[in-house]
């Protein structure tokens, strides 16, 4: 019993962590959309500022995720649910900035 108490602490934990890293994420991707923009001198809208404001977006639900997490500590099920949730959806915003990162380096987009 105690060793799912102290995995459902560390999960806790995670949430915490996972809350102020898509704070950060979210500025990251600001600034990112900002200098595509500084960059692009023909006014049309890139395609490179479209998909991070996605992935800004990602890390906007993981953040209300992982807070919704930090609140709900009086139902232990719906806790666990925002987690999961916060987790999945901050590495699917990880995996989508790096991969527009690659891409942006490339000239793809």
């Amino acid at each position: 019993m105690e060793s799912e108490s102290n995995s459902d602490t560390r999960r806790h934990a995670l949430s915490t962590h996972i809350l102020s890293a898509s704070v950060v994420m979210i500025g990251v991707s600001t600034t990112l959309i900002g200098l595509v923009k500084v960059a692009k001198t023909n006014g049309t809208p890139s395609h490179a500022a479209q998909y991070t404001a996605l992935t800004a977006l990602l890390f906007l639900l993981s953040a209300l995720a992982a807070y919704s997490s930090i609140r709900w500590t009086n139902s232990p099920e719906l806790r666990q649910v925002f987690d999961r949730m916060a987790d999945y959806i901050f590495i699917c915003g990880l995996i989508g900035i790096s991969a527009i990162a690659f891409f942006f380096a490339y000239e793809f987009i």
